[in-house]
């Protein structure tokens, strides 16, 4: 079975060396050509034929940006309904396909064969089959003709061949298994039986429809996860990912390890720029994977290292990776919550990582990279203006943009254009007094570690677009795909006219500057869209599975098959979902392991755990599911981001994604911990003060975890030591568990107090239930939800109603009589008959969990101090920003 991690392998000039051994750092051709092997596809054509495949990609990319936009609605004309557009969507990316990808490793990566011609032009036409004749098919719904089911088959061979091209074959078994299920039906077992399907219903209800490959994942894929790829790659291009790891130099080189701590933040950094753990690994790992060798650091360690960071930057906010954006849809809640609940998590599982290479840096006695000295007190002066000015100026920006929409109302949006193209002009005309910056080749003796602000000023003109994307996002709360949009436009107008204006108050030529920018645009462009092909066939052969769910009713089937195997256990079922997602994802992307597993697991896990008593934010699961998908990345035998390490670092592949999977166990850990703890997703959080006791706890505990599993706290840990701290780790973030003893978390209420309960409810708050009736399968079913609540209503059932709910009846008799489809309540598994038998409200008398944090603190400081008694008198007076022996060569 061969899979990108193959390809790796035989890769030219990829050669996994000893540990001891010193191979040079691979050139960047070959680190370039495995990132296309994975991402854009490894055919890069001459000619006319280069110029056609670019002239493709650049119009797939117009077509996203004109789909996207609000022109077709101004101009009135190439308005496309959703199936239409991803018709197009889909065409575009088999025709890619076909072009970009080779057939074969020893396939021709210089020209493209006629066959692949035909193939791709095969599959345009099928892809594109519903858009073409959408008016011909709209007159004849669910009778299909020949032509169509002739489409259909070849649409979805030819789908299949291209996700064996781009992902590999891992992807089509899975795919075909379900296929093979939708007609073997009658002849599965009785847990999975179905009545089996028609040659003609399958290939109607797969390609002729929206249940199947036309869903809501290629939607998704269509609406805004291109606009976002997009916005990444001319980010990217502008030269806001060499900045950003620029800045992360001059902010962490100087420290004990700084050059692995330099790739954990460059890579969460660079989660804005790039959603792809392979490229996020080669394009910060080629500087920060020899700079951490030359300090000390294992080649394994090291790549390990950039790995398990690079994997993380899909997680990390405000952009994360394609997978994240069909939570929107399949959560059904604004993609600005999905960022606040994914926040806290991210940022812990970095604060981890950071910690995690501290404490190697510690084990092998790592000296920081000296910089210029400078008095502390100067120092300190200039990081607190640092600090301070970045408030005021994101304070002045707030309620300046605030101030001029309630000053100008509909004429605002002009009057902040004009100002912030004022604001970018002025930016990139203080950004030209100095030199650009360039990385300093890790292999030279020296390297020189630049100051914060010379870094910072030479790009203040890329946080604009930044500024873009979250401010549509976060405050104006638009639509992902018009969010995408106005930053992607707001990149494009730098990446057009920064080059040029830079050259103007250079007093330079502009007409080079001009041509490098237009040229930089194209590429963008063209890159961009290659970057996509992948995740469009995923998202499309994703859809297969779908379908076949939707076909043959496995989606219930699941429920009742998974409870067999776990007995009912909801640590056991997760362990099962955490298990399924990292074995689907060591053969096929984030994205595709998502929709997956999404769509099978998640509601299982939702139901069987209402059954049990605990009621489970939808958000938690969907991100539980994320997380041990992105792991995939990593986990042997097949993680990507880890064979890309290793060719950096020519070290054996195995061994570095071992590593990295060790590494990555503080990330393993997060799900469930918020599967049973959601206000570390931040729900349930009503106070500034509980926010910050959340957070402190949280990181505590996961540093307490970090610490626990490198076996090194103030020093080299003993066996008992690191069981006590993980005790205090998971009393930290499990303090519900010691209190259950004490006192239970709610009270039982009867169901007459729900709709007072419902109308005393503060915004935004959650409210637990128990139901019960009978399942349209005919069960019992009694189970406990958490139902979010919106802003409060005039009455308790318009609230309900607000949140997809009717309810009627009175006293201890409330019946829900409707469940709005597509509603959150809907994706609970509630339904129209289920009648409410009690709501729970928080325990007064239950005590307060500092009476958990604070023991477990103080067992953790106990350790501390053991371990300091015993530490060397040397090792303990050692500074860090001083160490004994620290190098004296000076920058």
């Amino acid at each position: 079975m061969t899979t990108h991690a193959d390809r790796f392998a035989k890769q030219p000039g990829y050669t996994p060396a000893a540990p001891d051994q010193k191979a040079p750092l691979a050139r960047s051709a070959e680190l370039e050509q495995l990132v296309a092997e994975a991402d854009t596809g490894g055919r890069k054509p001459t000619g006319a034929l280069a110029t056609a495949l670019t002239g493709v990609a650049i119009a797939w990319s117009l077509f996203q940006l004109w789909y996207a936009s609000p022109l077709p609605f101004i101009f009135g004309f190439g308005i496309l309904n959703d199936t239409e557009a991803r018709a197009i969507h889909l065409g575009f990316g088999l025709l890619l396909a076909f072009t970009a990808y080779p057939a074969f490793g020893s396939s021709p990566r210089s020209y493209i064969p006629a066959a692949d011609w035909v193939l791709a032009v095969l599959g345009a036409f099928a892809g594109a089959y519903l858009f073409l004749f959408y008016r011909e098919l709209a007159t004849r719904p669910g009778q299909p003709i020949m032509i169509d089911l002739v489409t259909a088959g070849i649409g979805i061979i030819l789908l299949l061949e291209a996700t064996r091209r781009t992902l590999g074959l891992p992807m089509v078994v899975v795919a075909c298994v379900f296929i093979f299920y939708t007609f073997a039906g009658p002849y599965m077992p009785d847990v999975l039986q179905h009545k089996g399907a028609s040659m003609q219903k399958f290939l109607q209800h797969q390609w002729l429809t929206t249940e199947g490959v036309f869903g809501i994942a290629l939607g998704v894929s269509t609406s805004f996860v291109f606009l976002f790829v997009l916005f990444g790659t001319l980010l990217d291009k502008a030269g806001a990912g060499n900045w950003m790891m620029q800045i992360s130099i001059a902010l962490l080189g100087h420290l004990r390890g700084g050059p692995a701590k330099v790739a954990v933040v460059s890579s969460a950094l660079n989660g804005v720029v790039s959603g792809s753990s392979v490229s996020n690994v080669v394009s910060g790992g080629i500087f920060t994977i020899p700079l951490m060798k030359r300090t000390g650091l294992s080649g394994v360690k090291a790549g390990a290292i950039e790995a398990a960071s690079s994997i993380n930057g899909q997680i990390m906010p405000p952009v994360m990776g394609a997978a994240a954006f069909l939570m929107v849809e399949y959560v059904g809640i604004p993609y600005s919550e999905i960022v606040k609940h994914a926040f806290l998590p991210a940022v812990a599982s970095y604060v981890a990582l950071l910690y995690i290479v501290h404490l190697e840096a510690l084990k092998i006695d790592s000296k920081p990279i000296p910089r210029e000295p400078m008095p502390a007190q100067m120092r300190f002066m200039r990081t607190g203006l640092g600090l301070a000015g970045s408030v005021i100026v994101l304070c002045l920006l707030y309620y300046g943009v605030q101030a001029a929409q309630a000053a100008f109302g509909a004429e605002a949006p002009w009057i902040l254009a004009i100002a912030g193209f004022a604001l970018y002009l002025g930016t990139v005309w203080y950004s030209s007094r100095y030199p650009d910056l360039e990385l300093d080749d890790p292999n030279a003796p020296i390297v020189q570690l630049p100051r914060a602000w010379d870094v910072t000023r030479t790009g203040l003109d890329f946080l604009i677009p930044i500024v873009v994307l979250l401010w549509c996002l976060m405050v104006e709360e638009m639509s992902p795909g018009l969010s995408a949009f106005w930053a992607t436009a707001s990149i494009i107008g730098i990446v057009v006219t920064r080059r040029p204006l830079l050259a103007l108050f250079r007093r330079e030529s502009i007409v080079p500057a001009a041509r490098g920018a237009l040229g930089d645009l194209t590429e963008g462009l063209a890159l961009g869209a290659r970057n996509m092909i992948g995740i469009a066939i995923a998202t499309a052969t994703a859809g297969i599975v779908v379908g076949t769910v939707t076909l043959t009713g496995l989606g219930l089937m699941m429920t009742e098959f998974v409870e067999f195997i776990s007995g009912g256990n909801v640590i056991v079922m997760l362990f099962m979902v955490g298990a399924v997602s990292l074995v689907l994802g060591m053969g096929i992307p984030t994205t595709a392991n998502y929709i997956l597993v999404a769509t099978l697991m998640a509601p299982v896990v939702v139901e069987l755990g209402a059954q049990a008593g605990l009621a489970i934010p939808l958000i938690a699961v969907h991100l539980f599911v994320f997380y041990f998908g992105i792991m995939a990345d990593i986990t042997p035998p097949v993680g990507l981001a880890a064979f890309a390490a290793a060719a950096i670092s020519r070290e054996d592949p195995i061994a570095t994604g071992l590593q990295g999977g060790f590494y990555a166990l503080r990330t393993a850990i997060l799900p469930f911990v918020f599967i049973f703890n959601p206000q570390m997703l931040l729900i349930g959080v009503e106070s500034w003060t509980q926010l910050a006791v959340v957070i402190m706890v949280s990181m505590s505990a996961i540093l307490l975890f970090s610490a626990a599993t490198m076996n090194w706290f103030a020093t080299r840990s003993r066996l008992w030591e690191s069981a006590v701290l993980l005790v205090a780790c998971f009393a930290l973030f499990r303090p519900d568990f010691f209190l259950d003893f004490v006192n239970p978390a709610h009270v039982e209420l009867p169901a007459r107090e729900f709709l007072n309960q419902v109308q005393q409810a503060p915004p935004d708050r959650r409210i637990a239930l128990v139901v019960e009736g009978i399942s349209i399968e005919g069960d019992d079913v009694r189970k406990t939800i958490s139902l979010p609540l919106g802003d409060p209503k005039p009455t308790p059932q318009e609230r309900l109603r607000a949140a997809g709910l009717t309810v009627l009846g009175a006293g201890d008799q409330l019946t829900i009589t409707n469940v709005q489809f597509g509603s959150y309540a809907e994706r609970l598994g509630l339904e129209a008959g289920y009648k409410i038998n009690a709501v729970y409200q928080p325990n007064p008398d239950r005590p307060s969990a500092v009476w958990i944090y604070l023991p477990a603190l103080a067992l953790a400081g106990l350790i501390w101090w053991l371990q300091r008694r015993r530490m060397p008198s040397v090792q303990r007076t050692s500074s860090p920003r001083h160490p004994q022996g620290a190098a004296t060569e000076t920058v």
